[in-house]
């Protein structure tokens, strides 16, 4: 299946994946694309507006992609985490959606 991945400049690109891939999978096709760790990666999926995967890495290794309702098409946001600072442990992470997942 083609996904279609859009980061957080509008950039769009494309991952080809197979119809049994997992969410890690995916975590790695993108990673490696955009050179981000997968631990990093915040995926929303475009018709659910909630983060995609937001598994442990163990589980992202059982969940299908299928499962997760992306399919061949599928539109997916990325957002990253920031790089942990141990100095500094103590902060929140917020984002705002882009308008265009508001309309």
């Amino acid at each position: 299946m083609k996904v279609a991945v859009e980061n957080l400049t509008g950039t769009l690109f494309y991952v080809q994946m197979s119809n049994d891939a997992t969410v890690a999978d995916l975590k790695k096709e993108i990673g490696a694309h955009q050179k981000i760790p997968c631990d990093r990666l915040i995926l929303l999926l475009d018709t659910d507006l909630c983060p995609l995967m937001n598994h442990d890495e163990d589980e992202d290794q059982r969940v299908s992609l299928h499962d997760c309702g992306v399919q061949d098409g599928s539109h997916i946001y990325l957002f990253f985490n920031p790089i942990e600072d141990e100095s500094n442990s103590n902060y929140h992470v917020c984002f705002t959606l882009p308008d265009v997942l508001l309309n």
